[in-house]
């Protein structure tokens, strides 16, 4: 259940302590569209400041402080200028803001930016390929224990489920708003075996007991999966010259 009162709460406190300066808070991610988890997503806030000198940071640090207390991230602090500016190297991330977010106080500044789908091209690539070269690392790190291998599968599965939706948005289809829903589209879109993604996400919501499962099987095939979009973005995606959105 996300965090209503406490979120309600931190808008009271910046309201009265930022005044002018704060010109939006925003809801993004999961918290805001119904795909909360409460055991393993978080309550991300965006808050649009006017101003962001380190006296006016200072303003705002015990609001801050309160807000992480309740065991949340630090909001995320830019101002107008900077997240309009920001769309051609966080394109991943503000398409997912504004696919997924509710306007709390002020503006809706995310139906602003203008993202350069060329670049989320980019970025996209270069995320998978970055994550791909450290999840091998990582699984020679685990050195054969399982549990560590269980770790590193389950914590590195919403980054790579996120990049397998921005596949998607790539090839020209609607984003899913789901994580599982993002793979069994991407799964129907390229030879692509799922089951590895699926199994971790059934784990997660506590679906399924990985006790039942072999780690090193997952592993192989969860390894094998994300090679494979890795692959596919690098070769499918190059002929491809989409504008803005």
């Amino acid at each position: 259940m996300v965090a209503e009162k406490q979120i309600a709460e931190f808008l009271s406190r910046m309201r009265q302590t930022a005044g002018e300066n704060l010109q939006s808070l925003i809801l993004y991610g999961s918290a805001a569209d119904g795909d909360f988890h409460p055991e393993f997503s978080n309550v991300n806030l965006l808050c649009v400041l006017r101003e962001t000198s380190f006296a006016a940071l200072n303003e705002l640090a015990p609001v801050v402080k309160w807000w992480t207390r309740q065991k949340h991230h630090v909001p995320l602090l830019l101002t107008r200028e900077e997240l309009e500016r920001s769309a051609d190297v966080f394109s991943i991330e503000l398409l997912d803001m504004r696919q997924q977010h509710r306007v709390l106080y002020g503006e809706d500044v995310l139906q602003g930016p203008m993202i350069p789908m060329r670049l989320h091209r980019a970025q996209l690539e270069y995320e998978l390929r970055e994550k791909t070269i450290l999840l091998r690392e990582r699984m020679l790190l685990a050195g054969g224990s399982k549990n560590r291998l269980w770790e590193l599968l389950l914590g590195s599965l919403p980054a790579f489920a996120t990049l397998l939706r921005h596949t998607l948005v790539a090839m020209g289809d609607s984003a899913a708003k789901s994580k599982r829903e993002g793979i069994q589209a991407l799964a129907s879109r390229i030879q692509l075996d799922p089951s590895a993604f699926l199994q971790l996400l059934d784990i997660r919501e506590k679906r399924a007991d990985r006790k039942q499962l072999d780690v090193n099987d997952v592993a192989s095939r969860y390894l094998t999966a994300v090679q494979q979009v890795t692959a596919a973005v690098d070769t499918m995606l190059d002929s491809t010259e989409p504008g803005s959105v």
